[in-house]
């Protein structure tokens, strides 16, 4: 076991400036503008997965972004529900820009239905989405990252909610809270954060495209600061803030699972 000094660790340095960043789900939404902010902030480069041919121009985008800010860019492509993908998209990043400081994982997929009306296969698409990838995106980036990195995992605010029919959404990212401390335990030798942030319902296409007009009405209403957004929903805008904080000057918190959502949900 290697002896990381306070010395060795001052020496890293907790700002972007020279890091190498990989973000899943990195071509649209709140992953797109996440990778904007952090070239912005100083990261030597941007690694961008997308899953499919229908966010290639989405991500193309936001490599041209990238790009413009003055870092490094590239696009990976790959079905992050298969394990050896996900090991292979971290060994692609690494050998194209020699290694990985901060892993970010965005993906996820909701289904709002009831109970009763789910399928297996359903159910078996839910976990592979929610679950499954994100277990084996912090193996590949606990085996990967290089030493004093940063993991973070994207969840969702309905973990503090007594809810109907987020069953198998819901359910699928709780298994995430406890990869995280299980993670954070393992390789906190390392010097690596691993943290978890579940936003209240963001105001992109992924939360309309479940929701009807009285269940948006709803959560545009349902948090203690909705009168303050300007959607009444949780903006992105306020949820890249803090995710650039926990991948670098809030590296001491660890093993932890924040709901960011203006008091839509509390745990």
């Amino acid at each position: 076991m290697r002896d990381h000094s306070i010395n060795d660790h001052s020496l890293n340095g907790h700002s972007l400036n020279g890091k190498v960043v990989l973000i899943a789900g990195g071509a649209k939404n709140l992953g797109g503008l996440l990778a904007r902010d952090l070239a912005n902030h100083g990261a030597k480069a941007v690694a961008v997965h997308y899953n499919s041919d229908a966010s290639r121009a989405a991500a193309e985008e936001t490599q041209a972004a990238v790009q413009e800010l003055g870092a490094e860019c590239e696009l990976f492509q790959g079905d992050l529900t298969r394990a050896q993908a996900v090991a292979e998209l971290f060994d692609a990043v690494k050998a194209r820009f020699g290694k990985v400081d901060v892993a970010i994982n965005t993906v996820g997929m909701v289904l709002k239905k009831p109970m009763l009306e789910i399928s297996e296969d359903e159910y078996d698409t839910m976990f592979a989405i929610n679950a499954k990838s994100a277990f084996f995106f912090l193996k590949e980036a606990g085996r990967v990252l290089e030493d004093h990195g940063r993991i973070v995992t994207l969840v969702t605010s309905l973990l503090g909610a007594f809810t109907p029919f987020y069953s198998t959404y819901a359910g699928a990212k709780a298994p995430v809270e406890h990869f995280t401390r299980a993670a954070a335990k393992e390789f906190g030798e390392r010097g690596i954060s691993v943290t978890a942030v579940g936003p209240g319902p963001m105001d992109t296409p992924f939360f309309y495209g479940q929701e009807g007009e009285d269940a948006v009405a709803y959560h545009k209403t349902a948090a203690a600061l909705s009168p303050f957004s300007k959607t009444g929903l949780t903006d992105i805008e306020d949820v890249v803030p803090l995710l650039r904080h926990l991948v670098t000057d809030g590296w001491w918190m660890t093993g932890q699972t924040l709901l960011l959502n203006g008091g839509y949900t509390t745990k």
